[in-house]
């Protein structure tokens, strides 16, 4: 879908209509946020974004692509009215409504990252870091983890095994199960696409 497409700017100005009706400051504790007059300073992947009833603004000033704007309008029409703990590691498909998503979350995600890096194990360590990914606390028996936090209240888990002389390389992307307070699933699986693709495209760039 085209950034200046009728459908993207219709959609748009539904959300911020609804926006609208929202006392953005009142949710920032819940959401992780900062205040900035009558909106909110979110940070996503690292980089600020305010977001009010007149619209998203990114870290460059300009506004934001479609599926950031849509995540970033979700997570905060959907507060919760309190934050609930992180709660385990949850995978897509264990998602209450994640069925019909689940094939496209395995294809465009994690076997997407599996295939574009197999091989390049340390090549994806390098991106990972440059979208703000870092060592989880926990340690896992994988060839890499990182933990991405791309939201203030949403976290997620990327395990990767490097291909070997028996398997072909094998990812997963966990999110944190309170993921689900703030996210519907398609921006959950919309969040892990914005992950996986942003990583390919620094792979591309030549980030290193």
């Amino acid at each position: 879908m085209k950034e200046t497409s009728p459908v993207f700017e219709e959609n748009y100005q539904y959300y911020l209509d609804r926006l609208g009706a929202v006392h953005l400051p009142s949710l920032a504790e819940v959401l992780g946020a900062g205040v900035e007059d009558d909106g909110l300073a979110i940070s996503f992947f690292g980089r600020p974004h305010r977001i009010s009833a007149g619209g998203v603004i990114g870290p460059d000033g300009g506004r934001p692509s479609y599926s950031t704007c849509i995540i970033l309008f979700k997570y905060v029409l959907l507060c919760p009215e309190n934050a609930p703990p992180g709660g385990p590691w949850t995978s897509f498909k264990d998602f209450r409504d994640a069925g019909p998503l689940v094939v496209f979350f395995t294809n465009e995600v994690e076997a997407l990252l599996a295939h574009r890096f197999q091989g390049e194990r340390s090549r994806l360590a390098s991106v990972a870091k440059q979208l703000g990914g870092r060592t989880p606390e926990e340690a896992y028996s994988h060839d890499l983890a990182v933990q991405f936090d791309p939201l203030p209240r949403v976290s997620m888990l990327m395990l990767f095994n490097d291909r070997d002389e028996e398997f072909p390389a094998g990812c997963s992307v966990l999110f944190e199960k309170r993921t689900e307070n703030y996210l519907d699933m398609e921006s959950v699986a919309v969040l892990g696409h914005v992950l996986s693709g942003t990583l390919v495209q620094l792979k591309n760039a030549g980030i290193p």
